[in-house]
């Protein structure tokens, strides 16, 4: 199925929720509408799904103009948020509910193959009331899948689940994702979220879409600072710099050899993956000394926060470590490693990507 957006805009009384945007997902793929809360991602998906119509702009399905064909004509597969379910079927026959519709032959197989990857399979005969939030929301999920309709969209299906299953979830999906035909638009606010779907991310802020393409196209080459920020937890660290004669200059630190094509300002911002700073120097690398300011431990990774002459910097270490604040530490970076934004907050120069010579 091939769904295509057409200048689409959404207002909301005087205010605009959307600005113009045209899409054409990925047919048969997974696009995950990658934003901050309020971004546009909701927005976007209920002008995909039929819930409203675009206040300009047509959405088209395989070609046929269906602007404006409520979601009830459409085969459509939603979750949200916050789960629906049910609350008089028990949680077989929630799942089971598409498949009696289409007159599939392997219902209770089918049910019982996706209860299990779900982690829901002891609940089955319970209604959704006697079962957690966590629960109820995988139980919308397997129903969803089960439909398998040409169009599935999910906004935030995760967010109301604890992290070790959010984790254990994400693996899942994104398997069952390539091993479907659907074509999946998956809502979230969370970046290490579409880099484990993979797929294609289209990246939104403020009602706009920023940049689309595949998932690690857009987070290795960003076109702008807006799409980096968007496509960085946590956040990039970005430090002011000008242009100067052996490649730009940090503004109170040390210059950086990266060749620069022509640029119309002088002024530059050079941005940063935390995971790209380190304790240990490698060959090549420009030292940036500092003081700890707070240091955090995440699963498997540190994260510590550094004053430097250059400005707060944020570095991701692997591994557990522990520092004293106040102490004094530097940090290491290879030009090689960091972005290069102009004036106008636009792609310079990427870091070569990963594989790639």
């Amino acid at each position: 199925m091939q769904l295509t957006l057409e200048a689409v805009t959404k207002n909301v009384g005087a205010s605009p929720w959307l600005y113009e945007t045209s899409l054409t997902p990925q047919a048969g793929a997974v696009t995950v509408l990658l934003g901050a809360t309020q971004a546009g991602k909701t927005s976007l998906m209920r002008l995909m799904a039929g819930l409203d119509t675009p206040s300009s702009g047509r959405v088209r399905v395989d070609g046929q103009d269906v602007t404006g064909v409520p979601v009830r004509e459409r085969n459509v597969a939603m979750v949200y948020q916050q789960f629906i379910n049910y609350p008089s079927m028990n949680v077989f026959d929630n799942i089971a509910s598409p498949l009696k519709l289409r007159g599939d032959k392997n219902v209770d197989r089918l049910v019982r193959e996706l209860a299990a990857k779900l982690h829901i399979e002891p609940f089955l005969d319970r209604l959704p009331a006697a079962l957690s939030g966590g629960q109820q929301q995988r139980v919308a999920l397997a129903r969803a899948l089960a439909k398998a309709a040409p169009l599935m969209l999910l906004d935030e299906p995760l967010v109301n689940l604890d992290y070790k299953l959010r984790e254990e979830l994400r693996e899942e999906l994104a398997q069952l994702f390539a091993s479907g035909d659907s074509t999946v638009i998956y809502a979230t606010t969370e970046p290490g979220e579409a880099l484990l779907l993979g797929g294609y991310t289209a990246v939104m802020d403020a009602g706009e879409l920023l940049q689309y393409g595949p998932t690690a196209e857009v987070f290795h080459a960003p076109k702008s600072l807006r799409v980096a920020r968007a496509f960085s937890d946590p956040p990039m660290n970005l430090i002011a710099a000008d242009a100067a004669t052996l490649g730009v200059q940090l503004k109170a630190g040390p210059e950086l050899s990266i060749p620069l094509p022509a640029v119309a300002s002088k002024s530059l911002t050079i941005g940063v993956r935390a995971s790209a700073l380190r304790v240990l120097p490698r060959p090549g690398d420009v030292a940036l000394p500092g003081r700890v300011e707070l240091a955090e431990i995440s699963g498997s990774d540190t994260f510590v926060h550094v004053e430097t002459a250059v400005g707060e910097l944020v570095a991701q270490l692997t591994g557990v470590h522990f520092f004293d604040l106040g102490a004094p530490i530097t940090l290491h970076l290879s030009p090689v490693q960091a972005y290069v934004f102009d004036a106008e907050g636009a792609l310079l120069v990427a870091p070569p990507r990963p594989g790639r010579a």
